[in-house]
């Protein structure tokens, strides 16, 4: 990269617009540059859950995570560029399948909570949702490759085995949902 980010600023995003990275320029508002930030933003949220004390397995995951969400967007804001491989998905489901072998089955639904680190992935799972939907509608308009959308439908799935993890790890359970009408403190 050279001294290609020795000036931050550069103005040329002043009058709301902004630059692919095929060179061309589009509105900030763009729907490609949507799912862009919001790939982004599923990114800085697995930065702040690794901010937490994590398994070293889990911490090596989700790093690995992270470099892949780059090529991701990479591959968002370059149209017609190929990123995401087959094999990035596949290693997301055996994550998945790994760490989800050793959790009991589920019988309810769980809500987001338990220990703090759980919660993160849990938050993390709900933003790489709200990614994954930004792609989808991106590509009801313009040409996007199954990858991404495929690797974001994996990765919130891994998040979600992941909270349930991170609450054994941390010694709590998973946090279940009871029906309206059971809900501690709630009167009759």
């Amino acid at each position: 990269m050279g001294h290609r980010l020795s000036k931050i600023y550069t103005r040329t995003g002043d009058a709301g617009f902004t630059g692919l990275g095929d060179g061309s320029r589009v509105t900030k508002n763009d729907v490609r540059i949507h799912a862009i930030g919001e790939i982004d933003e599923t990114n800085t949220v697995i930065g702040l859950l690794l901010a937490e004390e994590l398994p070293g397995d889990v911490r090596a995951l989700l790093t690995s995570v992270q470099h892949d969400l780059f090529d991701l967007g990479g591959e968002v804001c370059i149209p017609g560029m190929t990123m995401i491989t087959a094999g990035q998905v596949k290693r997301l489901e055996t994550a998945i399948d790994r760490h989800n072998a050793d959790l009991e089955p589920l019988k309810d639904f769980i809500l987001p909570g338990g220990s703090r680190a759980a919660a993160q992935a849990h938050h993390a799972r709900a933003v790489c949702r709200r990614a994954e939907r930004a792609l989808v509608t991106l590509a009801q308009t313009q040409s996007v490759e199954d990858g991404p959308r495929q690797y974001l439908n994996r990765l919130s799935d891994l998040l979600f085995v992941l909270g349930r993890i991170l609450n054994r790890a941390a010694g709590q359970n998973d946090v279940l949902w009871q029906k309206r009408g059971n809900a501690v403190g709630q009167e009759s």
